[in-house]
This record gives structure tokens, C-alpha cells and sequence, in this order.
């Protein structure tokens, strides 16, 4: 495949970062937005790809995508609405790596089609479905990246979990791109571990002061979890300090034992953790502790999203002290959440010797157990960073 593709399929999140002066939903975003200079800043935040509209829907023209080749080398994907060879010979010469079919817009034989040409011409594509059927249909084509938009094109409308599920749905041997509504380090997460091998991201960019400076905090690790949450108030504090997980723990005889899971706002996700058993409470995601004998819990956890493991959570021994804990963290593979005596003045350092995709802290952020140290989770979560 081309360089598009093999950009998006790197391990870890990628993002594809898009120019779009102005969306049919939302109108203006960012009229004056320089192509040329958009891509490059996105280039060197760590964008895999650039998206780039060409279409006059979106203000956008070819010039825009040529601008953006001489600017930057990484991929560009050219986006609009394209049904002929002729299209796809224009987005080559302008400089693209890749386009989008629209499976909306395409029948079978005309999407297969154009699929053989844009192979042809040496471009890559993006598929894009934005249902079941379309999915199904991507599938069957054989699209090597298949793009899943959470926004359904005739009402505009954002449906968040209907995404994340066709994410979860679609083959796992093609690169799957979660596309729109994302807005916050959580809902790449939550796409991420949903399946996606990318995110593509326009408007948030395209509203924020600095967007290059937006998607390298979009793409940051690791993300933060605050665990032990019993009351509103304490959720709310670690959501303005920009924690990305809220964890609620459920385990019978925990002195930080939540009623259940508790409401958290869409920059975040909820976390169950329990031992021994999974139970019915509804939560983005659980993290699971095996019960041992004469012991409250085992050392480490497994994550769980919608009964599929998703990454491993590595603890210290229960009530014990392990001086090689950080040791054996960085000989880990995979995702890793890091937990064990974290705190502000430790986590920098555990983050430094490890990079573990999420770290986690819950008595030492405490004034009292189960009621959280704003100061102190304020602290955690810019020390994680």
C-alpha cells in the first residue's frame, strides 16, 4: 500500500489533521485558514496525514491542496465529493496521497471502479461509511482504510456510540479511521480502544487558537486516570484539570467504595473498577481485579471495554512495597496503565522511565478517603503531563 495507509497503520493512535474553512453544519470556522501553513504546523505536531478540502462547499479549492504539498511532506488526503476517473487524475497531479469515496454517494460497480483507478494512479482511499450497511459494503470492496463518521451527513447530527460500535465491528486486518466529534483526548481514547487505528480531526482543530498545538494534546500520552471518586464535586475538579478517565470503585469493603458509577462529562471516561467479578453498572470501561485468597484483590488489573481486553493495568502488590515495580512496568509490551503509589511528586519520573499509555492515582490525591485534594489532583494530572 502507499504511504497514506502505512502512515495511519503505525502502532499506537494517529490522527489525520484537516483544513476546512467552513463546514455546512457549522458554518465559519476559520475563513482566512492558510493551507500551506496548516499543514506543516500539523506535520510537526505529529499529524500521520492531512486532510485537505478541495471542495467550494467547504471553501475549499485544488490550490489549496497544491499549497499544502509544498509546504509539508507528509500525506495528504484531498476530500470532497468525487465520482469520476478524472477526479481522482486532478487529486494525483495536485499532489495527493490518497482520496475519499464516499460510499453514500457511490454504487458498488461505480466505488469498485474507482478503487482500481486510484490504484492505478498509485493513490491510496479512504472509504467512508457512516452505517452497518456501509460498513458491510466497505468490507466486501476489500478497502484497505475504512473511514467510520460519526456524523450522519443528512441531519448533521453527531452519534458518538453508534460510531465506536461499527468501530468495534469492522475487520481488524484493514486500518479503520474514526471520523468527526472528536474533541477531547477521552474520545480518541474512546475510538482507540473501540479499534481505530486513527482519528480524523477538522472542526475542533479548526476552532482552536493554536491547532497544531490542539492535536499534539488530542494525540498526548499518557492519558490521566483519578480513581476513588465518590461525589460530584470531585469529578467535576478532575475534569478541569484535564484528567481523561474517571475511576469509580465498586469493590465491597474499599474504604473509597463509590454508590456506583457516577455521571462524568464527555471530555471524560468512566472507569468501574472491581475485583474478582465483573458487574451489570453501565461504564465506558472496567477494570478488573482477580481475587486472591486472604487478599482483598490481586496485584494487577485488566481493562476491559464491552467484555474485550484492551490494556493491562500494572499495580504494586497488594500492600506491599516493590522497589523494582517501575522495572518491570518498562519491560511491559502494549498498552500499559500504571498504578501503584502515584502521585505529584512521583509520576513525572514513573512517566519518564516507562511511558505508559494512562497512569493512575486515587488515596494519594485524598484529603480523607473517598473525598479528593483538589490541589493535589490538580498537581497529579500536570505532573503526569
Amino acid at each position: 500500500m502507499g504511504r497514506f495507509r502505512d502512515a495511519l497503520a503505525a502502532p499506537g493512535l494517529t490522527a489525520v489533521a484537516e483544513v476546512k474553512r467552513r463546514s455546512p453544519s457549522a458554518g465559519d470556522l476559520r475563513p482566512d485558514a492558510d493551507p500551506a501553513a496548516l499543514a506543516f504546523s500539523y506535520e510537526r505536531a505529529g499529524a500521520a496525514a492531512a486532510s485537505i478540502l478541495v471542495d467550494a462547499r467547504f471553501a475549499g479549492s485544488w490550490d489549496d491542496l497544491r499549497a499544502a504539498r509544498a509546504a509539508a511532506s507528509l500525506p495528504l488526503l484531498a476530500k470532497g465529493f468525487f465520482s469520476t476517473e478524472n477526479d481522482l487524475r486532478t487529486a494525483r497531479e495536485a499532489g495527493a496521497d490518497a482520496v475519499l469515496l464516499l460510499l453514500r454517494d457511490l454504487d458498488d460497480e461505480t466505488a469498485r471502479h474507482l478503487l482500481g483507478v486510484a490504484s492505478d494512479l498509485g493513490l491510496d482511499t479512504l472509504v467512508e461509511a457512516h452505517d452497518g450497511d456501509e460498513l458491510g459494503r466497505a468490507s466486501a470492496l476489500d478497502a484497505p482504510v475504512i473511514g467510520i463518521n460519526a456524523r450522519d451527513l443528512s441531519t448533521f447530527a453527531i452519534d458518538r456510540a453508534a460510531q465506536l460500535e461499527l468501530v468495534a465491528s469492522a475487520p481488524r486486518d484493514r486500518v479503520v479511521v474514526a471520523e468527526s466529534g472528536i474533541e477531547s483526548r477521552a474520545q480518541g481514547a474512546a475510538a482507540e480502544l473501540a479499534g481505530a487505528d486513527a482519528i480524523l480531526v477538522g472542526s475542533t482543530l479548526m476552532r482552536a487558537p493554536d491547532p497544531g498545538a490542539k492535536l499534539a494534546e488530542l494525540l498526548s500520552r499518557p492519558l490521566v486516570k483519578v480513581c476513588g471518586l465518590t461525589r460530584p464535586d470531585d469529578i467535576a475538579a478532575a475534569a478541569e484539570a484535564g484528567a481523561d478517565m474517571a475511576g469509580f470503585i465498586l469493590a465491597e469493603g474499599s474504604p473509597r467504595q463509590a454508590a456506583g458509577v457516577l455521571d462524568v462529562p464527555e471530555t471524560m471516561l468512566s472507569v468501574a473498577v472491581r475485583v474478582g467479578e465483573p458487574g451489570k453498572e453501565e461504564a465506558d470501561l472496567l477494570q478488573l481485579y482477580p481475587r486472591k485468597t486472604g487478599k482483598v484483590r490481586g496485584r494487577n488489573a485488566t481493562l476491559f471495554r464491552n467484555g474485550r481486553e484492551v490494556a493491562r493495568v500494572l499495580d504494586l502488590p497488594w500492600g506491599e512495597d516493590d522497589p523494582a515495580h517501575l522495572e518491570r512496568a518498562q519491560a511491559a509490551t502494549g498498552r500499559i496503565m500504571l498504578a501503584g503509589g502515584l502521585g505529584p511528586d512521583n509520576v513525572g519520573a514513573a512517566v519518564e522511565a516507562v511511558r505508559p499509555w494512562a497512569v493512575d492515582a486515587a488515596s494519594s490525591l485524598e484529603s480523607a478517603p473517598g473525598v479528593k485534594d483538589h490541589e493535589r489532583v490538580r498537581a497529579f494530572v500536570a505532573a503526569a503531563r
